[in-house]
């Protein structure tokens, strides 16, 4: 079974795209809503809320994970290999997949993310191994504002305001799982110049690459989320309209 950790919702958008590549999978998501977003929260909060999310799927019978968190940093990535006994081929995050699908690239690279993801500058080290810069650009309560369902007018004045005029780059990498579900809102602040990218994608296929067919299943997904949230439901039945699923709630 894989186990899919996120905050909240964003990792909705990994999952619809890890069925597309492994329909016959089973799946267990933990969605933390009663503690989300994790983007604004230290490094310490994010090591206990990481340990006990990972903790509770591997519980629930995940023996290979998505950590579909980009606000977890690096170096929390690496110690759950041996705090969950997990090897190198069980695990897969959202920077490693993102990072190889621009190796050899001549683009110039943005990449927007919560405060946590930027200033654990996962993505910028990762990209300058091999030989590329980008730039990191941090859009304080943005992943919050889509975790509750905020007004798309809201949501234009976040994110306009992260970038104000600047558009020094080719492609701009969604470092968060929200962020796709603005992404009509970003193309109308930065224009049609500028290429969107989903890592979703790239972490799906490299799921397939890694999972199958050991993750040959009945195709069935089961939700646990820390905090009932009629935004989680209404996002998992637009997003799986053909799925069928139960939702656990833990308070």
């Amino acid at each position: 079974m894989i186990g899919i950790f996120d905050s909240g919702v964003g990792g909705l958008t990994v999952l619809r795209a890890l069925r597309e590549e492994l329909p016959s999978a089973d799946v267990v998501y933990f969605g933390d809503t009663k503690n989300a977003p994790y983007g604004e929260r230290s490094r310490e909060e994010l090591s206990a809320l990481t340990v006990a999310g990972l903790r509770l799927l591997q519980e629930r019978g995940a023996e290979r994970i998505v950590s579909a968190c980009n606000s977890v940093s690096a170096s929390l990535a690496v110690s759950l290999y041996d705090a969950f006994s997990l090897r190198h081929d069980q695990l897969i995050e959202m920077v490693g997949p993102t990072v190889s699908f621009f190796r050899g690239t001549t683009m110039r690279l943005a990449v927007c993310a919560t405060p946590a993801t930027v200033r654990s500058d996962i993505y910028g080290s990762a990209f300058r191994m091999i030989g590329k810069d980008v730039h990191s650009i941090a859009i304080p309560e943005l992943a919050g504002a889509v975790e509750s369902g905020a007004p798309e007018a809201e949501i234009k004045k976040i994110i306009s305001g992260a970038f104000g005029g600047e558009k020094s780059f080719d492609v701009l990498i969604l470092g968060c799982t929200h962020y796709p579900f603005a992404s009509d809102v970003f193309r109308d602040v930065l224009g049609s110049s500028v290429t969107l990218f989903d890592p979703a994608e790239e972490v799906a296929q490299r799921a397939q690459k890694q999972f199958w067919p050991q993750e040959a299943g009945n195709g069935g997904t089961r939700f646990i989320i820390s905090k009932d949230s009629e935004r989680f439901r209404a996002l998992a039945e637009e997003l799986l309209p053909d799925e069928e699923y139960s939702v656990e709630v833990l308070e």
